[in-house]
């Protein structure tokens, strides 16, 4: 377990066997090993004395506790979390060097391209296996997913069922998060993809310098037999490549690179794209689709899929849940369920409905999540009155804020307050926006995408976005 990971200061018991490893002090059992990771909001340090009494005999720190119970081990390390994910995947045989696992990172995007690879690799016939926001897979099964990016335990043990279930991909969305919190520790890499990088997690980064540079991370830390394709029309599409060890393969659609594309013609049920100088027709929409699609084609031929057999896979696939998901009403009113939560993907998304727009009007409903950036609040509401006939502000998952306040931020951002219509309650706001729109007009219904549960003071109550539009459309009157 310990094979890859330097110790500092060994004091306590001698080294005992453990079968197993954990973060998390209210998983521990007799004979684990705990690992005291230093975590955005806890510390697990704090919770040594409690992972000693519930019968940790190894405890891994970055400083020794002042209490030494002599029948328990105790290892300084220089950085519990990278330790951790080195830990985990020796526990779990190292499992990604016994498969291709590929990560996708940027802004926007990753779940599009990592869910989408998944199904192009399945279709071929390969048992594939999938980390993403929306689910976790392995081969055809299901798994349910609370973080983009998993701790390491959980990643390893994934990673190791997959490698069990004869999985030979497995492709992973990789958040910033995930990255600076060294999540990603003691994986093996073969391939790595950035989509673009624009205004999100500064709650968390503060500066979206460090942002960059939590993303640049990613690919620093690539191993030099593995891929780094990188988007060069994103001014920092460079910046993320510009030290990797990585074999560096670039993708466009506006230069010259390894993987070019060309939009040929838009519509609100396809587009037709050429990549490569090869036209194929595709179900998914817009610019930034176009992106994502060149990102997949150019993943598959890096991995070894002809380039004719990737395409014909492509034109057949259908878009990932919440992601300019689309009903239409009998009488023609049409409604896009989209996860778009920061202003870029808003802009996006809102350009692509005007660009393709056959209807009189554009209805958006859209509101910021609590506990997070607050400084892109006002610029989403201005982008989305930009673009809106009728915008309609409301709650998204406020969690432990007050939706008023929220509200108010984003208002901020709107030259005048009669620019958009306020209602909080957002099961009603969709409702209005149904009731407001007449046939050929469009709803965006912008912010939690495939999320079927809405987070109030800490609580999540269930409330899905495409469910709530459905009953508006099917079932009015």
């Amino acid at each position: 377990m310990l094979r890859s990971v330097k110790i500092l200061e060994h004091v306590g018991a001698p080294y005992v066997e453990v079968e197993n490893v954990t973060s998390d002090s209210r998983e521990v059992k007799p004979g684990m090993m705990f690992v005291a990771h230093k975590g955005f909001k806890t510390d697990g340090h704090s919770y040594i004395d409690s992972a000693v009494k519930s019968g940790a005999s190894v405890i891994v720190c970055e400083s020794l506790p002042s209490d030494i119970n002599d029948d328990v081990c105790y290892l300084r390390v220089e950085d519990t979390g990278k330790s951790l994910g080195k830990i985990a995947s020796e526990v779990y045989g190292n499992p990604s060097s016994k498969l291709t696992l590929v990560g996708v990172t940027g802004t926007n995007g990753k779940t599009t391209i990592a869910t989408l690879l998944y199904t192009l690799f399945s279709n071929i016939g390969y048992k594939v296996g999938l980390l993403s926001t929306v689910v976790n897979k392995i081969a055809d099964k299901d798994y349910e997913t609370h973080n983009t990016t998993p701790d390491p335990v959980t990643i390893q043990r994934l990673i190791s069922q997959m490698v069990d279930e004869g999985c030979k991909y497995c492709f992973m969305e990789v958040s910033s998060h995930g990255i600076v919190q060294d999540r990603i520790a003691g994986l093996r890499f073969k391939g790595a993809i950035f989509t673009n990088i624009t205004r999100d997690h500064l709650d968390y980064h503060k500066t979206f310098d460090e942002y960059i540079k939590a993303k640049k991370l990613f690919f620093d830390n690539l191993p030099s037999d593995a891929f780094a394709l990188t988007n060069i029309d994103d001014k920092n599409g460079l910046v993320m490549v510009q030290n990797t060890k990585a074999t560096v393969r670039t993708y466009s659609i506006k230069r010259p690179a390894d993987y070019k594309s060309k939009i040929i013609e838009s519509h609100l049920d396809g587009t037709l794209i050429e990549f490569s100088r090869i036209q194929t027709w595709v179900n998914l929409i817009g610019n930034f689709n176009a992106y994502n699609l060149t990102a997949i084609f150019a993943s598959s031929v890096e991995l070894g899929v002809d380039s004719q057999e990737a395409l014909k896979i492509i034109s057949t696939l259908k878009p990932v849940a919440g992601r300019f998901d689309t009903v239409r009403a009998d009488d023609g009113r049409l409604a896009i369920v989209d996860y778009a939560h920061t202003p870029d993907a808003v802009e996006n998304v809102l350009k692509t409905i005007s660009d393709l727009k056959c209807s009189s009007k554009v209805i958006t409903v859209v509101g910021c999540g609590g506990d997070r950036d607050k400084g892109k609040r006002p610029i989403m509401a201005s982008i989305a009155s930009k673009y809106s006939d009728t915008l309609i502000l409301t709650s998204d998952n406020p969690r432990t804020e007050n939706p008023s306040d929220i509200l108010n931020d984003m208002k901020s951002g709107l030259e005048s307050s009669n620019d958009a219509l306020i209602i909080e309650d957002r099961a009603q706001a969709i409702s209005v926006a149904a009731k407001l729109a007449n046939p050929g007009d469009i709803i965006l219904i912008a912010g939690k995408g495939h999320e079927d549960y809405q987070e109030i003071n800490g609580v999540r109550h269930h409330f899905d976005d495409m469910e709530q539009i459905k009953s508006r459309f099917f079932h009015e009157g």
